[in-house]
């Protein structure tokens, strides 16, 4: 990269979210890397003192590193955008309807792609209809296994599956620790993938799928931040028609949700080869286990490369 596209930037981690850990490790190596291609790095927590700081020109781009409510519900990039400062990643819109996940997917299953079916449980429908007719229901209609999560909210926390009825209540409160509102998904059973979508300006791109197979069984929290606690496999290992047909379902889901930039789009390929939508990242973590560096080194680019890109990408308004 030549001198004259050496930037500022400001790296946004921390916040106050459950996920506050990871975002100031996710901040710390995407710092290490813009610093490599030779960009100046500036880190900071996000506190009442930043928005004052903050002008147009301040910083040549902020990248947001914030993981959970802090970063992830638009209101930060809302008033970012006020103040004129150039930030990567989705816009305000876009990312708090990515951030609900009911939202986005009725999105996504309006535009013709197929998710499993779900119900949305604020805690109040509890006490207006009773625990006992609500939990019926929701059997009825999902089943007994099931994927339990909170309706906002990342990093697996907050999240369980069930196999049985009995597990529902549990799984339930283990959630609303997490949100007001719980999110209730039929189980499918298959491949685990995770594809990145990139976006430079020159339309989006998908990487190779990452193939996400935890010790446990279970992609939690343990298992995404801890080494060792799960197997990656990039490209993902599966069929080649198959993995074309994800790809082009990550891209479109990109589109409808009007993501920028970046985003992570997770998918579940079951035994027929069919690829479920499970959840859109807008702010994708950048550790060392997380899942967009995989992707990006697995394409045969450079994690400064590919960040300097896009960076460029936010300051020429693509």
């Amino acid at each position: 990269m030549s001198e004259k596209l050496h930037r500022n930037i400001l790296v946004l981690s921390g916040g106050i979210s459950h996920e506050r850990d990871v975002s100031l490790r996710s901040g710390r190596r995407v710092g290490e890397e813009l610093e490599r291609a030779g960009h100046r790095v500036t880190h900071r927590d996000p506190d009442a003192t930043l928005l004052a700081s903050l002008d147009a020109g301040s910083f040549d781009a902020v990248w947001l590193a914030l993981h959970g409510a802090s970063g992830e519900d638009g209101a930060l990039q809302a008033l970012l955008r006020t103040k004129g400062v150039t930030f990567l990643g989705s816009d305000a819109e876009a990312t708090a309807l990515a951030w609900h996940k009911p939202t986005a997917k009725t999105l996504v299953a309006r535009a013709g792609f197929d998710t499993p079916p779900w119900i949305t449980l604020p805690t109040e429908t509890f006490r207006e209809l009773g625990a006992d007719s609500v939990l019926a229901e929701v059997l009825h209609a999902i089943g007994d296994a099931a994927v339990v999560k909170p309706s906002r909210g990342g990093s697996a926390q907050g999240v369980t599956i069930i196999e049985e009825a009995s597990e529902l209540p549990r799984a339930l409160v283990q959630a609303y620790t997490y949100s007001d509102s719980a999110f209730i998904e039929r189980k499918v059973t298959g491949t685990e993938l995770a594809i990145t979508v990139l976006d430079t300006g020159d339309g989006p791109l998908a990487l190779p799928a990452v193939e996400i197979v935890p010790r446990s069984g279970i992609y939690s929290f343990d298992a995404r931040y801890n080494a060792g606690e799960t197997t990656f496999y990039t490209p993902a290992r599966i069929d080649e028609i198959v993995a074309e047909r994800a790809a082009a379902m990550a891209v479109a889901i990109h589109g409808v949700l009007g993501l920028r930039h970046y985003s992570r789009i997770d998918l579940i390929v079951d035994e027929l080869g069919q690829p479920w939508f499970i959840e859109a990242n807008v702010v994708p973590g950048t550790t060392e286990t997380s899942l967009m560096p995989l992707a990006i080194e697995a394409s045969g680019r450079s994690l400064g490369d590919v960040y300097s890109s896009l960076v460029e990408a936010a300051i020429a308004g693509a």
